[in-house]
Protein backbone atom coordinates (compact mmCIF):
# COMPACT_ATOMS: atom_id res chain seq x y z
CA UNK A 1 0.00 0.00 0.00
CA UNK A 2 1.51 3.34 -0.69
CA UNK A 3 2.24 5.52 1.97
CA UNK A 4 0.37 8.78 0.56
CA UNK A 5 -2.73 6.50 1.22
CA UNK A 6 -4.88 7.98 3.68
CA UNK A 7 -6.41 5.34 6.31
CA UNK A 8 -9.87 7.00 5.37
CA UNK A 9 -9.25 5.38 1.88
CA UNK A 10 -8.56 1.86 3.44
CA UNK A 11 -12.49 0.83 3.55
CA UNK A 12 -12.89 2.34 -0.33
CA UNK A 13 -10.17 0.47 -1.51
CA UNK A 14 -11.18 -2.95 0.26
CA UNK A 15 -14.22 -2.51 -1.24
CA UNK A 16 -12.89 -2.10 -4.70
CA UNK A 17 -10.76 -4.90 -4.27
CA UNK A 18 -13.51 -7.40 -2.97
CA UNK A 19 -15.51 -6.26 -6.11
CA UNK A 20 -13.09 -7.38 -8.26
CA UNK A 21 -12.21 -10.33 -6.69
CA UNK A 22 -16.35 -11.35 -6.33
CA UNK A 23 -16.41 -10.56 -10.30
CA UNK A 24 -13.26 -13.09 -10.86
CA UNK A 25 -15.06 -15.79 -8.23
CA UNK A 26 -18.15 -15.37 -10.11
CA UNK A 27 -16.96 -15.47 -13.85
CA UNK A 28 -16.12 -18.43 -15.58
CA UNK A 29 -12.68 -20.30 -15.08
CA UNK A 30 -9.71 -17.91 -17.07
CA UNK A 31 -12.21 -14.97 -17.19
CA UNK A 32 -9.47 -12.67 -14.49
CA UNK A 33 -6.58 -13.73 -16.19
CA UNK A 34 -4.98 -16.42 -18.05
CA UNK A 35 -6.56 -18.01 -21.33
CA UNK A 36 -10.05 -16.82 -22.04
CA UNK A 37 -12.42 -18.58 -23.68
CA UNK A 38 -14.38 -17.30 -26.96
CA UNK A 39 -17.31 -16.07 -24.94
CA UNK A 40 -14.97 -14.62 -21.45
CA UNK A 41 -17.24 -12.07 -19.91
CA UNK A 42 -20.13 -12.13 -22.30
CA UNK A 43 -23.65 -11.64 -20.78
CA UNK A 44 -26.10 -14.44 -22.05
CA UNK A 45 -29.60 -12.35 -23.64
CA UNK A 46 -32.32 -12.15 -21.37
CA UNK A 47 -35.34 -13.91 -22.20
CA UNK A 48 -38.32 -11.86 -22.91
CA UNK A 49 -41.95 -12.31 -23.20
CA UNK A 50 -42.20 -12.72 -27.02
CA UNK A 51 -45.40 -11.67 -26.81
CA UNK A 52 -44.34 -8.37 -25.44
CA UNK A 53 -41.48 -7.48 -26.91
CA UNK A 54 -42.40 -7.65 -31.08
CA UNK A 55 -44.04 -5.04 -32.31
CA UNK A 56 -46.49 -6.14 -35.45
CA UNK A 57 -48.25 -4.49 -37.53
CA UNK A 58 -50.25 -7.27 -39.27
CA UNK A 59 -52.77 -9.59 -37.99
CA UNK A 60 -51.75 -12.49 -39.24
CA UNK A 61 -48.25 -12.55 -38.66
CA UNK A 62 -48.93 -11.51 -34.62
CA UNK A 63 -51.20 -14.40 -34.34
CA UNK A 64 -48.59 -16.60 -36.13
CA UNK A 65 -46.04 -15.29 -33.57
CA UNK A 66 -48.72 -15.86 -30.84
CA UNK A 67 -49.22 -19.49 -32.00
CA UNK A 68 -45.23 -20.00 -32.19
CA UNK A 69 -44.60 -18.76 -28.25
CA UNK A 70 -47.43 -20.90 -27.44
CA UNK A 71 -46.36 -24.44 -28.89
CA UNK A 72 -42.82 -22.90 -27.17
CA UNK A 73 -45.00 -23.05 -24.43
CA UNK A 74 -46.74 -26.27 -25.01
CA UNK A 75 -43.89 -28.64 -25.65
CA UNK A 76 -42.62 -27.92 -21.86
CA UNK A 77 -45.88 -28.77 -20.73
CA UNK A 78 -46.33 -31.09 -22.20
CA UNK A 79 -43.14 -32.64 -20.63
CA UNK A 80 -44.01 -31.83 -17.54
CA UNK A 81 -46.45 -35.36 -17.67
CA UNK A 82 -42.91 -37.23 -18.44
CA UNK A 83 -40.06 -35.84 -16.60
CA UNK A 84 -36.74 -37.40 -16.76
CA UNK A 85 -36.12 -40.17 -14.26
CA UNK A 86 -33.89 -38.42 -11.52
CA UNK A 87 -30.59 -39.84 -13.32
CA UNK A 88 -30.85 -38.17 -16.05
CA UNK A 89 -31.29 -34.87 -14.78
CA UNK A 90 -28.42 -35.46 -12.71
CA UNK A 91 -26.53 -36.19 -16.21
CA UNK A 92 -27.85 -33.52 -17.78
CA UNK A 93 -27.00 -31.05 -15.28
CA UNK A 94 -23.21 -32.25 -14.28
CA UNK A 95 -22.83 -31.59 -18.24
CA UNK A 96 -23.23 -28.22 -18.09
CA UNK A 97 -20.87 -25.83 -16.92
CA UNK A 98 -21.69 -25.35 -12.75
CA UNK A 99 -23.65 -22.35 -11.49
CA UNK A 100 -22.32 -20.19 -8.41
CA UNK A 101 -24.86 -19.73 -6.50
CA UNK A 102 -25.19 -17.10 -4.23
CA UNK A 103 -24.25 -18.95 -0.72
CA UNK A 104 -20.85 -19.68 -2.54
CA UNK A 105 -20.60 -16.20 -3.43
CA UNK A 106 -21.20 -14.98 0.31
CA UNK A 107 -18.83 -17.65 1.82
CA UNK A 108 -16.25 -16.94 -0.93
CA UNK A 109 -16.08 -13.07 0.15
CA UNK A 110 -16.10 -14.18 3.33
CA UNK A 111 -13.42 -15.79 3.65
CA UNK A 112 -11.15 -13.02 1.14
CA UNK A 113 -11.94 -9.92 3.99
CA UNK A 114 -13.58 -11.36 6.86
CA UNK A 115 -17.14 -10.45 7.81
CA UNK A 116 -17.05 -7.35 6.57
CA UNK A 117 -17.16 -8.82 3.16
CA UNK A 118 -20.43 -10.28 3.28
CA UNK A 119 -21.41 -6.35 4.48
CA UNK A 120 -19.44 -4.95 1.27
CA UNK A 121 -21.57 -7.03 -1.14
CA UNK A 122 -25.20 -5.52 0.56
CA UNK A 123 -25.66 -9.19 1.84
CA UNK A 124 -28.53 -8.63 4.68
CA UNK A 125 -30.17 -12.05 6.18
CA UNK A 126 -33.25 -12.57 4.20
CA UNK A 127 -36.44 -13.89 5.69
CA UNK A 128 -37.52 -16.78 4.76
CA UNK A 129 -40.91 -16.61 2.55
CA UNK A 130 -43.91 -17.29 3.97
CA UNK A 131 -46.21 -19.77 2.32
CA UNK A 132 -50.45 -19.93 2.88
CA UNK A 133 -50.16 -23.73 1.41
CA UNK A 134 -48.27 -26.65 3.01
CA UNK A 135 -44.81 -26.27 1.33
CA UNK A 136 -42.51 -27.15 4.76
CA UNK A 137 -44.09 -30.84 5.47
CA UNK A 138 -43.85 -32.23 1.94
CA UNK A 139 -40.54 -30.24 0.24
CA UNK A 140 -38.19 -33.06 0.32
CA UNK A 141 -40.55 -35.32 -1.14
CA UNK A 142 -38.80 -37.36 -3.98
CA UNK A 143 -41.44 -35.80 -6.78
CA UNK A 144 -41.08 -32.50 -5.40
CA UNK A 145 -36.70 -32.37 -5.52
CA UNK A 146 -37.38 -33.62 -9.21
CA UNK A 147 -39.49 -30.93 -10.28
CA UNK A 148 -37.44 -28.29 -8.72
CA UNK A 149 -34.61 -29.71 -10.51
CA UNK A 150 -36.20 -30.13 -13.39
CA UNK A 151 -37.53 -26.75 -13.48
CA UNK A 152 -33.91 -25.16 -13.04
CA UNK A 153 -32.11 -27.52 -15.96
CA UNK A 154 -34.40 -29.18 -18.48
CA UNK A 155 -36.99 -26.56 -18.51
CA UNK A 156 -34.85 -23.38 -17.81
CA UNK A 157 -35.27 -20.81 -20.36
CA UNK A 158 -38.79 -21.38 -20.56
CA UNK A 159 -39.30 -21.38 -16.76
CA UNK A 160 -37.57 -18.00 -16.54
CA UNK A 161 -39.93 -16.51 -18.90
CA UNK A 162 -43.10 -17.81 -16.84
CA UNK A 163 -41.75 -16.26 -14.09
CA UNK A 164 -41.71 -12.79 -15.87
CA UNK A 165 -45.04 -13.11 -16.91
CA UNK A 166 -46.25 -13.62 -12.88
CA UNK A 167 -45.90 -9.96 -12.94
CA UNK A 168 -48.82 -9.53 -15.83
CA UNK A 169 -51.71 -11.23 -13.68
CA UNK A 170 -50.06 -12.01 -9.71
CA UNK A 171 -51.99 -8.70 -8.19
CA UNK A 172 -54.90 -10.13 -9.92
CA UNK A 173 -54.78 -13.29 -9.30
CA UNK A 174 -54.33 -13.55 -6.02
CA UNK A 175 -56.98 -10.63 -4.92
CA UNK A 176 -59.36 -12.72 -6.18
CA UNK A 177 -58.09 -15.96 -4.58
CA UNK A 178 -58.06 -14.04 -1.02
CA UNK A 179 -62.06 -12.91 -1.62
CA UNK A 180 -62.69 -16.17 -1.76
CA UNK A 181 -61.31 -17.12 0.84
CA UNK A 182 -58.51 -19.49 -0.44
CA UNK A 183 -54.54 -19.15 -0.38
CA UNK A 184 -52.75 -16.79 -2.30
CA UNK A 185 -49.84 -19.22 -3.34
CA UNK A 186 -53.07 -21.34 -5.52
CA UNK A 187 -51.90 -18.97 -7.81
CA UNK A 188 -49.07 -21.26 -9.01
CA UNK A 189 -50.76 -23.92 -10.47
CA UNK A 190 -51.22 -21.40 -13.30
CA UNK A 191 -47.17 -21.79 -13.90
CA UNK A 192 -48.40 -25.76 -14.05
CA UNK A 193 -51.23 -25.60 -16.05
CA UNK A 194 -49.83 -23.40 -18.86
CA UNK A 195 -46.85 -21.08 -18.24
CA UNK A 196 -49.59 -18.14 -17.61
CA UNK A 197 -50.51 -18.48 -20.99
CA UNK A 198 -53.87 -17.36 -22.40
CA UNK A 199 -53.30 -19.26 -25.42
CA UNK A 200 -52.15 -22.79 -24.56
CA UNK A 201 -54.07 -25.88 -25.66
CA UNK A 202 -53.02 -28.83 -23.81
CA UNK A 203 -53.45 -32.39 -25.56
CA UNK A 204 -56.75 -33.03 -25.36
CA UNK A 205 -58.04 -29.40 -25.78
CA UNK A 206 -58.10 -27.84 -22.45
CA UNK A 207 -57.70 -23.82 -22.92
CA UNK A 208 -56.16 -21.15 -21.56
CA UNK A 209 -53.76 -19.99 -18.75
CA UNK A 210 -56.45 -22.24 -16.55
CA UNK A 211 -56.69 -25.03 -18.63
CA UNK A 212 -60.20 -25.45 -18.96
CA UNK A 213 -61.86 -28.15 -20.74
CA UNK A 214 -65.17 -26.90 -22.39
CA UNK A 215 -67.98 -28.04 -20.41
CA UNK A 216 -66.30 -27.18 -17.07
CA UNK A 217 -65.70 -23.77 -18.55
CA UNK A 218 -69.45 -23.05 -19.83
CA UNK A 219 -70.32 -24.72 -16.71
CA UNK A 220 -68.79 -21.87 -14.39
CA UNK A 221 -70.55 -19.28 -16.85
CA UNK A 222 -67.29 -19.06 -19.61
CA UNK A 223 -68.23 -18.11 -22.82
CA UNK A 224 -66.69 -20.85 -25.70
CA UNK A 225 -68.43 -20.43 -29.26
CA UNK A 226 -66.41 -20.33 -32.83
CA UNK A 227 -66.29 -16.64 -31.71
CA UNK A 228 -65.53 -16.09 -28.34
CA UNK A 229 -63.84 -18.42 -26.11
CA UNK A 230 -63.42 -16.94 -22.46
CA UNK A 231 -61.16 -19.73 -21.54
CA UNK A 232 -58.21 -17.36 -22.95
CA UNK A 233 -59.63 -14.03 -21.06
CA UNK A 234 -57.54 -13.68 -18.02
CA UNK A 235 -59.86 -12.06 -15.99
CA UNK A 236 -62.56 -14.22 -16.48
CA UNK A 237 -60.98 -17.68 -16.82
CA UNK A 238 -59.15 -16.34 -13.46
CA UNK A 239 -63.12 -16.03 -11.75
CA UNK A 240 -63.90 -19.12 -13.13
CA UNK A 241 -60.72 -21.50 -11.73
CA UNK A 242 -61.14 -19.50 -8.09
CA UNK A 243 -64.91 -20.54 -8.27
CA UNK A 244 -64.07 -23.80 -9.15
CA UNK A 245 -61.22 -24.49 -6.77
CA UNK A 246 -62.97 -22.89 -3.56
CA UNK A 247 -65.95 -25.28 -5.08
CA UNK A 248 -63.36 -28.26 -4.86
CA UNK A 249 -61.64 -27.21 -1.45
CA UNK A 250 -65.84 -26.92 0.33
CA UNK A 251 -66.05 -30.71 -0.98
CA UNK A 252 -63.00 -32.55 -0.50
CA UNK A 253 -62.45 -30.79 2.73
CA UNK A 254 -58.01 -30.10 1.39
CA UNK A 255 -56.20 -27.37 -0.10
CA UNK A 256 -54.26 -30.46 -2.12
CA UNK A 257 -57.40 -32.64 -2.51
CA UNK A 258 -59.00 -29.84 -4.41
CA UNK A 259 -55.48 -29.11 -6.53
CA UNK A 260 -55.43 -33.12 -7.78
CA UNK A 261 -59.48 -32.63 -8.49
CA UNK A 262 -58.63 -29.77 -10.87
CA UNK A 263 -56.34 -31.93 -12.71
CA UNK A 264 -58.22 -35.17 -12.69
CA UNK A 265 -61.73 -34.79 -11.84
CA UNK A 266 -63.53 -34.50 -7.80
CA UNK A 267 -64.92 -38.16 -8.56
CA UNK A 268 -61.76 -40.00 -9.41
CA UNK A 269 -60.29 -38.17 -5.93
CA UNK A 270 -63.31 -39.27 -3.77
CA UNK A 271 -63.01 -42.88 -5.15
CA UNK A 272 -59.34 -43.06 -4.13
CA UNK A 273 -60.21 -41.07 -0.77
CA UNK A 274 -63.41 -43.99 -0.48
CA UNK A 275 -59.93 -47.25 -0.85
CA UNK A 276 -58.11 -45.51 2.20
CA UNK A 277 -58.27 -47.50 5.10
CA UNK A 278 -59.94 -45.28 8.07
CA UNK A 279 -59.85 -42.43 5.52
CA UNK A 280 -63.13 -42.48 3.58
CA UNK A 281 -64.59 -38.90 5.36
CA UNK A 282 -66.36 -37.82 1.66
CA UNK A 283 -65.84 -39.81 -0.61
CA UNK A 284 -66.47 -43.25 0.91
CA UNK A 285 -67.10 -45.44 4.04
CA UNK A 286 -64.92 -45.73 6.59
CA UNK A 287 -63.20 -42.50 8.88
CA UNK A 288 -64.41 -39.37 9.25
CA UNK A 289 -64.47 -35.99 7.57
CA UNK A 290 -61.60 -34.77 9.74
CA UNK A 291 -59.37 -37.18 8.93
CA UNK A 292 -59.18 -36.00 5.18
CA UNK A 293 -56.18 -33.45 4.58
CA UNK A 294 -53.06 -32.81 2.52
CA UNK A 295 -51.37 -35.54 3.23
CA UNK A 296 -54.00 -37.35 2.21
CA UNK A 297 -53.36 -36.66 -1.18
CA UNK A 298 -49.54 -38.36 -0.56
CA UNK A 299 -51.32 -40.91 0.79
CA UNK A 300 -53.53 -41.67 -2.70
CA UNK A 301 -50.06 -40.86 -4.53
CA UNK A 302 -48.20 -43.48 -3.11
CA UNK A 303 -50.48 -46.40 -3.08
CA UNK A 304 -51.06 -45.84 -6.81
CA UNK A 305 -54.75 -44.67 -6.30
CA UNK A 306 -54.28 -41.83 -9.08
CA UNK A 307 -53.16 -41.85 -12.31
CA UNK A 308 -49.29 -40.85 -12.85
CA UNK A 309 -50.06 -37.38 -13.81
CA UNK A 310 -52.54 -36.54 -10.93
CA UNK A 311 -49.49 -38.47 -8.59
CA UNK A 312 -47.14 -35.66 -10.54
CA UNK A 313 -49.85 -32.31 -9.93
CA UNK A 314 -48.96 -31.56 -6.02
CA UNK A 315 -45.47 -31.88 -5.76
CA UNK A 316 -44.95 -29.80 -9.20
CA UNK A 317 -47.44 -27.04 -7.89
CA UNK A 318 -44.78 -27.08 -4.50
CA UNK A 319 -41.62 -27.24 -6.63
CA UNK A 320 -43.12 -24.08 -8.35
CA UNK A 321 -44.16 -22.49 -5.72
CA UNK A 322 -40.64 -22.92 -4.14
CA UNK A 323 -39.20 -21.08 -7.16
CA UNK A 324 -41.71 -18.68 -7.70
CA UNK A 325 -41.21 -17.41 -4.48
CA UNK A 326 -37.63 -17.04 -3.93
CA UNK A 327 -36.47 -16.80 -7.85
CA UNK A 328 -32.74 -15.78 -6.80
CA UNK A 329 -32.35 -18.66 -4.28
CA UNK A 330 -32.30 -21.06 -7.20
CA UNK A 331 -30.23 -19.54 -9.76
CA UNK A 332 -33.37 -16.99 -11.38
CA UNK A 333 -31.69 -14.15 -11.09
CA UNK A 334 -32.20 -12.05 -14.18
CA UNK A 335 -36.27 -12.31 -14.02
CA UNK A 336 -37.83 -9.27 -15.31
CA UNK A 337 -41.36 -8.93 -14.02
CA UNK A 338 -43.73 -7.62 -16.90
CA UNK A 339 -46.24 -4.89 -15.75
CA UNK A 340 -49.55 -5.43 -15.05
CA UNK A 341 -51.94 -5.32 -17.65
CA UNK A 342 -53.79 -1.63 -18.00
CA UNK A 343 -56.18 -0.84 -20.09
CA UNK A 344 -59.81 0.63 -20.72
CA UNK A 345 -62.82 -0.75 -22.13
CA UNK A 346 -65.36 -0.07 -24.87
CA UNK A 347 -68.44 -1.90 -26.30
CA UNK A 348 -68.45 -3.27 -30.43
CA UNK A 349 -71.79 -4.07 -31.58
CA UNK A 350 -70.80 -6.18 -35.02
CA UNK A 351 -67.89 -7.58 -36.08
CA UNK A 352 -64.93 -5.47 -36.45
CA UNK A 353 -60.86 -6.32 -36.83
CA UNK A 354 -58.70 -6.13 -34.12
CA UNK A 355 -56.22 -4.83 -36.60
CA UNK A 356 -58.85 -2.36 -37.56
CA UNK A 357 -58.70 -1.05 -33.42
CA UNK A 358 -55.13 -1.68 -33.13
CA UNK A 359 -55.03 1.65 -35.46
CA UNK A 360 -58.02 3.54 -34.16
CA UNK A 361 -55.84 3.34 -30.91
CA UNK A 362 -52.55 3.91 -32.54
CA UNK A 363 -51.17 0.43 -31.03
CA UNK A 364 -49.71 -2.58 -31.87
CA UNK A 365 -51.44 -5.38 -33.24
CA UNK A 366 -50.03 -7.51 -30.76
CA UNK A 367 -50.88 -4.91 -27.73
CA UNK A 368 -54.72 -5.38 -28.42
CA UNK A 369 -54.36 -9.28 -29.17
CA UNK A 370 -53.00 -9.71 -25.68
CA UNK A 371 -55.38 -7.52 -23.91
CA UNK A 372 -58.30 -9.62 -25.94
CA UNK A 373 -56.97 -13.34 -26.27
CA UNK A 374 -60.51 -14.38 -26.30
CA UNK A 375 -61.63 -13.00 -29.86
CA UNK A 376 -60.22 -16.35 -31.27
CA UNK A 377 -60.19 -15.43 -35.12
CA UNK A 378 -58.89 -12.04 -34.92
CA UNK A 379 -62.35 -10.22 -35.36
CA UNK A 380 -65.34 -9.49 -32.65
CA UNK A 381 -68.25 -11.26 -33.23
CA UNK A 382 -70.93 -10.27 -35.90
CA UNK A 383 -74.31 -9.25 -34.37
CA UNK A 384 -72.96 -9.31 -30.94
CA UNK A 385 -72.26 -6.69 -28.44
CA UNK A 386 -69.16 -7.65 -26.85
CA UNK A 387 -66.35 -5.41 -24.49
CA UNK A 388 -63.35 -4.62 -25.94
CA UNK A 389 -60.07 -3.73 -24.11
CA UNK A 390 -57.86 -0.86 -25.19
CA UNK A 391 -54.92 0.46 -23.60
CA UNK A 392 -54.99 2.48 -20.81
CA UNK A 393 -56.21 6.00 -21.53
CA UNK A 394 -57.53 5.54 -25.25
CA UNK A 395 -60.93 4.33 -24.55
CA UNK A 396 -62.83 7.95 -25.62
CA UNK A 397 -60.59 8.44 -28.18
CA UNK A 398 -60.72 4.66 -30.04
CA UNK A 399 -65.22 5.21 -28.95
CA UNK A 400 -65.40 8.19 -31.14
CA UNK A 401 -63.05 7.29 -33.87
CA UNK A 402 -64.88 3.55 -34.04
CA UNK A 403 -68.39 5.62 -34.40
CA UNK A 404 -67.11 7.60 -37.23
CA UNK A 405 -65.74 4.74 -39.14
CA UNK A 406 -67.77 3.69 -42.18
CA UNK A 407 -69.08 0.04 -42.23
CA UNK A 408 -66.82 -1.01 -44.87
CA UNK A 409 -63.18 -0.42 -42.73
CA UNK A 410 -64.09 -2.27 -40.23
CA UNK A 411 -63.29 -5.75 -41.18
CA UNK A 412 -60.17 -6.12 -43.08
CA UNK A 413 -60.16 -9.96 -43.66
CA UNK A 414 -62.49 -13.14 -43.15
CA UNK A 415 -61.77 -16.43 -42.37
CA UNK A 416 -62.62 -19.42 -44.27
CA UNK A 417 -62.21 -22.89 -43.19
CA UNK A 418 -61.77 -25.71 -46.76
CA UNK A 419 -64.60 -27.72 -46.52
CA UNK A 420 -64.57 -31.21 -49.15
CA UNK A 421 -63.80 -30.52 -52.24
CA UNK A 422 -63.10 -26.83 -51.90
CA UNK A 423 -60.35 -25.30 -54.61
CA UNK A 424 -58.76 -22.00 -54.22
CA UNK A 425 -60.64 -20.51 -57.34
CA UNK A 426 -64.01 -21.48 -55.61
CA UNK A 427 -63.15 -19.83 -52.66
CA UNK A 428 -62.05 -16.78 -54.09
CA UNK A 429 -65.34 -16.68 -56.32
CA UNK A 430 -67.59 -16.64 -53.04
CA UNK A 431 -65.65 -13.73 -51.46
CA UNK A 432 -65.43 -11.99 -54.97
CA UNK A 433 -61.86 -11.80 -54.86
CA UNK A 434 -59.12 -13.06 -57.17
CA UNK A 435 -56.78 -15.86 -56.07
CA UNK A 436 -53.68 -13.55 -56.16
CA UNK A 437 -55.42 -11.29 -53.22
CA UNK A 438 -55.62 -14.53 -51.17
CA UNK A 439 -52.13 -15.84 -51.98
CA UNK A 440 -50.73 -13.24 -50.87
CA UNK A 441 -52.68 -12.92 -47.49
CA UNK A 442 -51.21 -16.43 -47.36
CA UNK A 443 -47.82 -16.82 -48.28
CA UNK A 444 -47.53 -20.26 -46.92
CA UNK A 445 -50.89 -21.21 -48.74
CA UNK A 446 -50.75 -24.52 -51.19
CA UNK A 447 -53.21 -23.97 -53.94
CA UNK A 448 -53.19 -27.60 -54.80
CA UNK A 449 -53.27 -29.15 -51.67
CA UNK A 450 -55.92 -27.57 -49.56
CA UNK A 451 -56.61 -29.66 -46.76
CA UNK A 452 -60.46 -29.64 -44.90
CA UNK A 453 -60.68 -27.46 -42.25
CA UNK A 454 -57.55 -25.21 -43.14
CA UNK A 455 -58.22 -21.66 -41.99
CA UNK A 456 -57.59 -19.00 -45.34
CA UNK A 457 -57.24 -15.26 -44.25
CA UNK A 458 -59.84 -13.68 -46.99
CA UNK A 459 -58.95 -9.91 -47.76
CA UNK A 460 -61.87 -7.98 -47.59
CA UNK A 461 -60.69 -4.38 -46.90
CA UNK A 462 -63.43 -1.85 -48.68
CA UNK A 463 -66.06 -4.69 -48.49
CA UNK A 464 -69.31 -5.09 -46.76
CA UNK A 465 -69.02 -8.67 -45.39
CA UNK A 466 -72.71 -10.43 -45.64
CA UNK A 467 -73.64 -12.97 -42.64
CA UNK A 468 -72.99 -15.66 -45.29
CA UNK A 469 -69.60 -14.99 -46.21
CA UNK A 470 -68.97 -16.28 -42.71
CA UNK A 471 -67.03 -19.87 -42.10
CA UNK A 472 -67.37 -21.64 -39.44
CA UNK A 473 -64.29 -23.50 -38.03
CA UNK A 474 -65.03 -27.21 -38.18
CA UNK A 475 -65.97 -29.32 -34.78
CA UNK A 476 -63.41 -29.99 -32.45
CA UNK A 477 -62.40 -33.33 -32.16
CA UNK A 478 -60.71 -34.78 -28.97
CA UNK A 479 -60.85 -38.60 -28.17
CA UNK A 480 -59.39 -41.47 -30.94
CA UNK A 481 -62.29 -43.99 -31.84
CA UNK A 482 -60.63 -47.82 -31.58
CA UNK A 483 -59.76 -48.93 -35.03
CA UNK A 484 -61.43 -52.23 -35.07
CA UNK A 485 -62.73 -54.50 -37.65
CA UNK A 486 -65.86 -53.57 -39.31
CA UNK A 487 -68.74 -55.55 -38.65
CA UNK A 488 -72.76 -55.65 -39.53
CA UNK A 489 -73.71 -52.00 -38.60
CA UNK A 490 -70.56 -50.14 -38.77
CA UNK A 491 -69.28 -48.03 -41.03
CA UNK A 492 -65.86 -47.39 -41.63
CA UNK A 493 -64.96 -42.97 -41.81
CA UNK A 494 -63.91 -41.51 -44.63
CA UNK A 495 -61.51 -38.24 -44.92
CA UNK A 496 -63.25 -35.51 -43.62
CA UNK A 497 -66.38 -36.86 -42.54
CA UNK A 498 -68.15 -36.02 -39.48
CA UNK A 499 -70.57 -37.96 -36.75
CA UNK A 500 -72.77 -35.58 -37.56
CA UNK A 501 -73.06 -36.25 -41.35
CA UNK A 502 -72.74 -39.82 -40.84
CA UNK A 503 -75.82 -39.78 -38.59
CA UNK A 504 -77.48 -37.51 -41.17
CA UNK A 505 -76.58 -39.98 -43.63
CA UNK A 506 -78.00 -43.09 -41.45
CA UNK A 507 -80.82 -41.46 -40.69
CA UNK A 508 -80.00 -41.81 -36.58
CA UNK A 509 -80.03 -38.78 -34.19
CA UNK A 510 -76.50 -37.68 -33.49
CA UNK A 511 -77.05 -38.37 -29.85
CA UNK A 512 -78.20 -42.00 -30.23
CA UNK A 513 -74.85 -42.32 -32.60
CA UNK A 514 -72.34 -41.08 -30.16
CA UNK A 515 -73.80 -43.05 -27.03
CA UNK A 516 -73.77 -46.08 -29.08
CA UNK A 517 -69.79 -45.41 -29.64
CA UNK A 518 -69.59 -44.01 -26.08
CA UNK A 519 -68.31 -40.77 -27.61
CA UNK A 520 -69.28 -37.35 -26.87
CA UNK A 521 -69.36 -34.10 -29.13
CA UNK A 522 -65.43 -33.81 -27.96
CA UNK A 523 -64.58 -37.62 -29.56
CA UNK A 524 -62.37 -37.42 -32.26
CA UNK A 525 -63.25 -39.40 -35.39
CA UNK A 526 -60.86 -39.92 -38.27
CA UNK A 527 -60.15 -41.43 -41.89
CA UNK A 528 -60.28 -45.28 -41.34
CA UNK A 529 -61.97 -45.28 -37.43
CA UNK A 530 -64.74 -47.77 -37.52
CA UNK A 531 -68.45 -46.25 -36.03
CA UNK A 532 -71.13 -48.48 -35.05
CA UNK A 533 -74.46 -47.80 -36.07
CA UNK A 534 -77.36 -48.20 -34.22
CA UNK A 535 -81.04 -49.42 -35.27
CA UNK A 536 -83.22 -46.95 -36.15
Amino acid sequence: MPASLLASDVPTLKRGLLRGALACFVLAAGACGGAQGPHAGALAPAAHDSAVARTVDSLGAAIAQVAQDSAADQQVLDSLHRPPRADTLRAHRDSAPPAVKREEVEREAERLFGAEGKAVIGVAPSPEPTFDIDVSSFATKRRVLEYLEFFQVDSRDRFEIWLGRLGRYEGMIRERLRAKGLPEDLLYLTLIESGLSNTAVSRAKAVGMWQFMASTARLYGLTVDPWVDERRDPFKATEAAVNYLADLRERLGSVYLAAAAYNAGVGRIERGIGRLPGAGGRGGSGGEADSVSDLTFFQLADRRYLRRETRDYVPKLIAASLIAKQPGRYGFDEIKPLPPLAFDEISIADATGLDVIARLADTSVAAILELNPQFVRGVTPPGRVVVLRVPRGRGTHVAERYDSLPVTERITFVDHYVSRGQTLSEIAKRYRVNVAMIESANPRLKAHALRVGQRIIIPMSGRVVPAAAWSIPPESRYRRVSRTEASTGSYRVRTGETASEIARRYGVPLTALLNYNGLTLASVIRAGDVIKIPQK
